[in-house]
């Protein structure tokens, strides 16, 4: 059951790792300009970030081995569309089908182990899924790098489709069929009303809120097309109706979320300080760090000559960083409240966005890469798992799962849109990225917007957590995860 949740899930991890490296190699192969790269690396988190929560209730609904199944095997499908894409559109097309089989796939595999294993066992199932899951985050970029490097850029897309076999064939031998309950997010059970259990006569589909889901990528989808087609097309005309119609679409997403019996973002959640403010943190942090390594992967390989592989391994001290900190600093909490890590751990993020905007084309690993990113590892790491612990602890106990794929979405939220709207506002258009005296400076600019942000984040937590000295179960509610 392990060896299958953690295959399945480090095949998604690995995907998403990879694509930043391959981006160069996938420009050139395919003639893509600067609009097709940040397609490349938006579409597959478009559609993840906007049906990762449906995703989870269908597992819940359906039975979560059958859904992670269908996930796994959607995944592989479109990982071969990716392999074999002819044209960068092909591959963005490709990439929001495997975004699909993401949000079905990854929701399922801690809730698999949580529902199979006894209560003495699932606290190290869960530490051995989480620190395997690390290593498949530390080996994603060298894995990518080579196969890139050695192969192709195909091959980083390719080489899911075995490892989506063996998934399949341990789950369907090996992992046991559950289910949730449907209608768990209702507080005061079945016959309540609205948000109430429903009768095994509503079969499974009733109350899965697809307006939602649909309204959330409307939303996504529009607002990240603007951007990125603005800087070739101007604000005017298509541009500015999609822009305005996705904007639409997330006020509608709101409304919906208000009204239906089953929503897939229980508004009432953010009606706390606490859950609104960590997440309003969430969206600001992961907005730099996608921001920032869109942009470093890329100026590494074009501006300083770092081969794919070289330039994936300028990630692996963030990732080796919070692998060995992460856990640590999850106790911090208890001792500290959240407000402190909130606030240090984005602005030594920033500090290391900031240093890491002085890379130029004489840039050396050991003496000018590493350093930098040493430094925004150290503040990721300080920031991760407090923010984790308390947007859970800002959540009732029933609302545990949700409070957590509400978070993951914000995350990938942030990653999106900052992908779509920097190469605008630094004026990296067309075919630039290709020059490094035109992207050189549209990186240092970039990289200290993405180092505003991450301060931003830790102005939010100062402004709004509350001061603590004894832990978040008094500064935040009772309810811990």
């Amino acid at each position: 059951m392990l060896l299958a949740t953690i295959l399945g899930s480090g095949m998604a991890m690995l995907d998403s790792t990879v694509v930043n490296v391959a981006l160069p190699s996938i420009g050139a192969d395919l003639d893509a300009d600067v609009a097709g790269l940040q397609w490349t690396a938006n579409g597959y988190l478009l559609t993840l970030s906007a049906l990762i929560l449906l995703g989870g209730s269908l597992g819940d609904r359906l039975g979560r081995r059958r859904v992670f199944v269908i996930g796994t095997v959607w995944f592989a499908a479109a990982s071969l569309l990716c392999g074999l894409a002819p044209s960068v559109w092909t591959l963005v097309a490709a990439r929001m089908l495997q975004g699909v089989g993401g949000a079905l796939l990854t929701p399922g595999s801690l809730a698999i182990i949580s529902a199979a294993f006894a209560p003495s066992d699932r606290g190290r199932a869960i530490g051995a899924w989480s620190g395997l899951m690390g290593i498949f985050g530390a080996a994603g970029p060298f894995v990518g790098g080579w196969l890139i490097s050695a192969f192709s850029w195909r091959w980083a897309f390719l080489v899911n489709v075995p490892v989506a076999v063996a998934v399949v064939l341990v789950t369907l031998r090996h992992v046991p069929e559950s289910r949730g309950a449907v209608g768990a997010h209702d507080p005061a059970g079945p016959g309540s009303g609205p948000g109430s259990d429903t009768s095994p006569d509503d079969g499974p589909w009733h109350g899965l809120d697809v307006a939602g889901a649909a309204l959330a990528a409307t939303a996504l989808g529009l607002v990240s097309w603007a951007l990125v087609t603005w800087p070739e097309s101007g604000a005017g005309g298509a541009v500015l109706v999609a822009g305005l119609a996705g904007l639409a679409a997330g006020a509608a997403f709101v409304v919906v979320e208000r009204r239906v019996d089953h929503p897939m973002v229980p508004m009432s959640l953010f009606s706390g300080r606490a859950f609104s403010a960590t997440n309003a943190t969430t969206f600001l942090v992961y907005a730099g760090l996608g921001g920032m390594f869109f942009l470093l992967v890329l100026t590494l390989q074009v501006v300083a000559g770092f081969s794919p592989l070289a330039a994936g391994a300028a990630l692996l001290p963030v990732t080796l960083i919070m692998l060995v900190l992460s856990p640590r600093m999850g106790g911090l909490v208890a001792r500290t409240g959240p407000r402190l890590p909130m606030v240090v751990g984005p602005l030594v993020a920033a500090a290391g966005a900031a240093l890491t905007s002085r890379l130029g084309a004489d840039a050396q690993y050991l003496r000018d890469v590493v350093p930098p990113i040493a430094v925004f590892g150290l503040g990721m790491a300080v920031t991760v798992a407090p923010l984790t612990t308390t947007v859970l602890a800002a959540a009732p106990d029933r609302y545990a799962g949700v409070a957590s794929g509400i978070n993951n979405a914000v995350a990938r939220a942030g990653g999106l849109l900052t992908v779509a709207a920097l190469p605008l506002v630094v004026g990296l258009t067309g075919d630039a990225y290709r020059d490094p005296a035109l992207l050189l400076p549209a990186f240092r600019t970039g990289l200290l917007l993405c180092a505003t942000l991450l301060a931003a984040g830790a102005v939010v937590s100062a402004v709004a957590l509350p001061r603590n000295d004894s832990g978040p179960s008094q500064a935040i509610g009772e309810s811990t995860a």
